[in-house]
């Protein structure tokens, strides 16, 4: 069954919400101020692993190279000035003030920063995409059962310490996942490996984002750098 892999990993991606607000009721504001650093740090050296294991590789001589730097440069600079026209993150935090209002959590102060903050997490990235073309194309619902464990301890961490908007990261999941899936079985075929490395290399510098929105406060916006990954797809035969 198409579809299936999604459909547990957002099984997982609640069930780790519900915990996490269980859980998160009982800590005292500077555990969970600590959690969120210590999850921005983790979202950091997740995204930066992911990317260096695209862009670094050791040549015959042993001599460390790096490649596809044209690529996240024109990939990130142009994705982010169409992002920025298309303005992205606002209509992202605009969806989830709707959804704070209709689930009558107006009182809850991190409700957004929760849902945008776990919805980026979860949602960009290399295995967000690739996980959706194994389910489509080779019914491999594995790579997702995986993420599917990774989101659950990172949304429970989340819902700890940004409270229930984490929990409804699972809405875009579904949606941004699903898209992927129908997308693969249309074109999956039509990729190459280049353009699934560099997928990943920029996926995985918007991850690192994330994890520094989080340490930091709020400075980049992600979101509005989303369409980067397509025009990483475009750009990925550009071997500097």
């Amino acid at each position: 069954m198409i579809g299936l892999g999604t459909l547990i990993n957002a099984g997982l991606v609640v069930l780790g919400g519900i915990l996490g607000m269980l859980f998160g009721h009982f800590l005292k504001d500077r555990y969970r101020d600590t959690m969120t650093a210590a999850c921005g740090l983790s979202t950091m050296f997740i995204g930066a692993g992911g990317t260096f294991a695209k862009m670094l590789a050791f040549t015959e001589n042993h001599t460390l190279t790096t490649s596809g730097t044209m690529t996240v440069i024109l990939s990130l600079v142009l994705g982010g000035l169409i992002g920025e026209i298309i303005n992205i993150e606002e209509k992202t935090e605009q969806f989830g003030a709707w959804l704070k209002v209709k689930t009558h959590n107006d009182r809850d102060a991190h409700f957004i920063d929760g849902f945008v903050t776990a919805s980026l997490t979860i949602c960009i990235g290399a295995m967000a995409i690739i996980g959706p073309m194994n389910d489509a194309l080779y019914h491999d619902y594995s790579l997702l059962i995986t993420k599917g464990i990774l989101d659950f301890i990172i949304v429970m961490a989340f819902a700890a310490s940004l409270g229930k908007g984490a929990l409804f990261s699972v809405i875009p999941l579904i949606l941004w996942q699903g898209l992927m899936t129908v997308f693969a079985a249309l074109i999956g075929p039509f990729l190459t490996a280049k353009a699934l490395d560099a997928i990943s290399m920029v996926g995985n510098i918007l991850i690192f984002c994330v994890g520094t929105n989080l340490v930091f406060g709020r400075k980049i916006r992600v979101a509005n750098l989303l369409p980067a990954l397509i025009f990483a797809v475009l750009f990925s035969g550009i071997s500097m």
